[in-house]
């Protein structure tokens, strides 16, 4: 079984993850903490069947790859990214801005590109690099791995 599509969303939030150094490698996968650091997500990896799962919400009852799987991913190496979007997504308090938009996610990007603005960081090109990442994410076809 494939994975459907995440949000572009959940790749700016993998982004930021790696930016805010909160992924842990494990054996066979990772631990990714959240960025208010309430919750650990549990992420398996088996590259020779290129599957993945991760316990995220999202991942779980939605079906999509999360940000924890997508963060594993950029980390090791099988999505390509530019490491300059990782310290500009650093810091971004994900859990409560897209709390206060009731995980409206246009409108929560809209808080973080106005923040990267300020920051003097080109948004056009943080959405190209997005949009290719989300393109390497369709050609991988991952497969999911059954949680026990």
């Amino acid at each position: 079984m494939r994975w459907k599509l995440p949000p572009k969303i959940k790749i700016y939030e993998a982004l930021g993850a790696l930016g805010d150094n909160r992924l842990e490698l494990a054996t066979d996968g990772a631990r990714v903490r959240s960025s208010d650091g309430s919750k650990i997500y549990t992420v398996r990896w088996d590259k020779a069947n290129m599957s993945i799962s991760s316990d995220d919400n999202g991942s779980r009852w939605v079906g999509y790859l999360g940000y924890p799987a997508i963060t594993l991913l950029l980390r090791k190496k099988m999505l390509k990214y530019s490491k300059c979007w990782t310290k500009a997504l650093a810091g971004i308090p994900w859990k409560k801005i897209n709390a206060q938009f009731k995980n409206n996610y246009a409108d929560t990007l809209r808080v973080v590109h106005n923040k990267l603005l300020v920051a003097d960081y080109d948004v056009q090109k943080l959405q190209q690099e997005v949009d290719d990442i989300y393109r390497q994410i369709k050609e991988l076809k991952l497969n999911k791995i059954r949680w026990l």
